[in-house]
């Protein structure tokens, strides 16, 4: 029986990363740089290692699945006790972070008890299942009374944007900002088109997508608004990438429910998106919706995800 099958993932293979360990996974999964100078160049890319959780007493044995946009723990390990201590106590106790990397002792037994053995009885599953997002959107639908708001334009096509003038955009079109305009509350008035794919902004004349595509490339991210308009996504074929203003009329001041400072009709999905807006003097933007903020990256590894709109 393999490791794989022990955790009920079928012929998914897990090859284990013997010299990974939780310093490591910083570098290469938060600031996209990596030991040996490795980069993570897919966003479906998983790798797997065992470490020691010491944060709470008794200390756990723990397998990692890390990924760009997750860590997740597949199984707690029934180790002896004694031998985790023995690891940790080496290392030298760091209050500030309890994760420790194992050691040839733990690896051996790891092999031989775990690894290569038949028995399964050392093996806790850690149940990972995440409950299916809640996408009702609670709004008014096409031909509901609808409430008066002041309607305003956004600019629409994509520019250079200077980090000058990203700092002071929020301000100037009445929009939250957490860090540069926490006072701000642009005020929408969100239709839900029936669809279940969209929803329109009377305040804005704009048409949103609420999901959106995964975490991926500047280029990539632009052939998906390719395709979708090739599709006609909902019935259209002008959509596009939002500009900086067109994004900072979603935000809302709190978080809501799902982590993100949107309308829930929105999905989580996409924390943070590519905008049509490029820095100067390099890089690109994305608005950032689980920090209520615009900034900007590089367009490459790992880029950002992609949400689209129009302008009815």
């Amino acid at each position: 029986m393999g490791l794989a099958e022990k955790l009920g993932m079928g012929d998914q293979p897990v090859s284990i990363d013997w010299d990974l360990t939780p310093s490591d996974t910083f570098a290469m999964f938060e600031s996209w740089g990596g030991k040996d100078q490795e980069r993570i160049r897919n966003n479906s890319e998983l790798h797997y290692y065992f470490y020691i959780d010491n944060w709470s007493s008794p200390a756990k044995l723990c397998l990692m699945e890390r990924g760009v946009k997750h860590a997740k723990i597949l199984a707690h390990i029934d180790c002896p006790q004694e031998m985790l201590k023995n690891c940790v106590s080496r290392q030298g106790k760091d209050m500030r972070d309890q994760s420790y990397a194992i050691d040839e002792g733990i690896k051996q037994w790891l092999l031989e008890k775990i690894i290569e053995s038949e028995d399964s009885s050392r093996i806790a599953l850690v149940d990972n299942s995440v409950p299916q997002e809640v996408m009702e959107t609670g709004l008014p639908r096409k031909g509901d009374s609808l409430p008066t708001v002041e309607t305003v334009r956004l600019r629409a096509a994509g520019g250079v944007v200077s980090e000058l003038e990203a700092a002071t955009l929020a301000a100037r079109i009445g929009c939250y900002d957490s860090r540069r305009n926490p006072m701000g509350n642009f005020r929408n008035l969100l239709v839900d088109n029936g669809d279940g794919l969209t929803v329109t902004d009377g305040a804005t004349g704009l048409m949103w997508q609420r999901g959106g595509c995964d975490l991926t490339t500047i280029r990539n991210v632009q052939k998906y608004v390719a395709e979708l308009n090739d599709q006609r996504f909902a019935g259209f074929s002008d959509w596009r990438l939002p500009t900086m203003e067109e994004s900072f009329s979603l935000l809302e001041p709190r978080v809501n429910a799902k982590g993100v400072h949107l309308h829930p009709c929105f999905s989580k999905e996409q924390p943070f998106i590519f905008l049509a807006d490029q820095r100067k003097p390099g890089g690109y933007w994305f608005m950032d919706f689980k920090q209520a903020r615009a900034f900007w990256a590089s367009g490459t590894i790992p880029g950002g995800f992609g949400r689209v709109c129009r302008t009815m």
